[in-house]
């Protein structure tokens, strides 16, 4: 596990070197977005003592099993914290992949597990939560969230982008070397107006599941959704 400071307030661990969890300091400790593949939450936990900061919350951009994997035992390790993930995802944590009226009728796709630990809390768009807003990013999932620290612009933007090659890619259409979270996303429209949508809250440092941390987040953003033929959501 790689330790990366991005900032004062968020620390990035890359696990295999593709998969990443962020430590976001709030003024209670420590919130963990993401618990990657399973056999991390160990890492996490000493990540976390490393900076003598406990950590209060779990929260989850989207089911994945890349993203939950060390759910059940980081929660097991930590005992009574808060756990958060989307009203529309927290059914695929519990591995109820019905879809909703009005969605793209295709199965969602992708490792999708489950997890015996149930949401404390369940996420709507636009809700505070600590530091993070809230937005509704379906696509990648159906009910994939991304977070915007507003206080200093970070974007935790989970599979909604890509980082690799440090250069900032939709997910549906990442370097043609890492093709797995093109192939685990749900619906291509979707997620393409999601990463529109991302454009509009002008992140300043993009966070994603998988890669480096992108600076001069909207304009790298920007030229990402040059690079698919799309323009800004009006």
């Amino acid at each position: 596990m790689k330790l990366t400071q991005l900032s004062s307030t968020v620390t990035q661990l890359t696990i295999l070197g593709f998969s990443n969890v962020y430590l976001l300091r709030e003024s209670d400790g420590f919130t963990v977005i993401d618990t990657s593949l399973g056999g991390q939450a160990k890492g996490i936990v000493e990540a976390a003592q490393q900076q003598n900061t406990p950590i209060k919350r779990i929260l989850l951009t989207h089911a994945h099993g890349d993203h939950i994997g060390s759910l059940d035992k980081l929660h097991d390790l930590l005992g009574r914290v808060d756990v958060a993930i989307s009203e529309r995802e927290a059914p695929l944590l519990h591995k109820d992949l019905t879809l909703r009226p009005g969605e793209p009728p295709q199965k969602p796709k992708g490792s999708l597990p489950g997890a015996k630990t149930r949401p404390t809390h369940t996420l709507t768009d636009g809700e505070l939560f600590g530091s993070l807003r809230c937005i509704s990013t379906p696509g990648h999932t159906p009910g994939h969230m991304s977070f915007l620290d507003e206080r200093d612009g970070t974007l935790f933007a989970g599979d909604a982008l890509v980082g690799i090659g440090n250069r900032l890619s939709l997910v549906t259409a990442p370097p043609w070397w890492f093709p797995l979270p093109k192939m685990a996303t749900w619906d291509v429209p979707t997620a393409d107006r999601s990463a529109q949508r991302l454009l509009g809250v002008s992140p300043r440092l993009v966070c994603t599941g998988h890669g480096a941390a992108i600076p001069n987040g909207t304009e790298a953003l920007r030229e990402a959704l040059r690079r698919k033929g799309l323009h800004e959501s009006r």
